[in-house]
């Protein structure tokens, strides 16, 4: 029962869309309209700049870590702290408040990574900012990121389970991104310092 609660607990707080409240806070608009039409950190610095940007990314990484430091406290298992980093991802990209319609799960699955693997996120930020740092795409960088994490979780010497897990979260990444990946088969991706939609 415990763990039960804590994966809807965990949904529900990935479900707060930070980015889409922002900007009809900050300018009166709904995000899905602009840009790339998503609700996360890159849409938003993209269209409202990189303050409001940055403020995104923050808070959607903190859902990441808060349900995450609820599972630890509440039941500190593998399986569960597991589940919970996944569900707030899922709700993240498909919150019940907006339709099931949400973001992509980079930002707060790199909050939940930080508290349920550190280590190997950290190495995952590195293949992701010299990616970002060569290409200038964000979604390349968030794939290669993604990725290269079962590489990390393995080579860390975490357990079966988080490795399954870390696959789970690549593939995910993957999917969430398979627009961006059309988009740069034909050139067409957006690149930080390029032109806005």
């Amino acid at each position: 029962m415990t763990t039960l609660f804590i994966v809807l607990a965990a949904y529900l707080i990935g479900s707060i869309p930070f980015g889409y409240l922002l900007a009809r806070f900050w300018k009166g608009i709904d995000i899905r309209q602009y840009g790339s039409g998503n609700i996360g950190a890159t849409n938003v610095w993209r269209t409202l700049g990189k303050g409001p940007g940055m403020l995104v990314l923050l808070l959607d990484m903190l859902k990441g870590v808060s349900a995450v430091l609820l599972a630890k406290q509440l039941e500190n298992a593998d399986l569960t702290l597991l589940a919970a980093a996944l569900a707030v991802m899922m709700g993240h990209s498909w919150p019940v408040w907006l339709g099931f319609k949400g973001g992509k799960i980079i930002a707060t699955g790199a909050g939940a990574m930080l508290a349920v693997a550190p280590a190997p996120l950290l190495m995952s930020l590195l293949v992701f900012v010299l990616t970002l740092g060569l290409s200038r795409y964000v979604s390349l960088s968030s794939i290669l990121g993604a990725v290269s994490l079962p590489f990390w979780i393995f080579a860390f010497n975490y357990n079966a389970k988080y490795l399954f897990f870390a696959i789970m979260v690549a593939a995910f990444a993957v999917f969430k991104h398979w627009p961006n990946i059309k988009r740069l088969v034909t050139g067409t991706e957006f690149k930080i310092g390029g032109k806005k939609s």
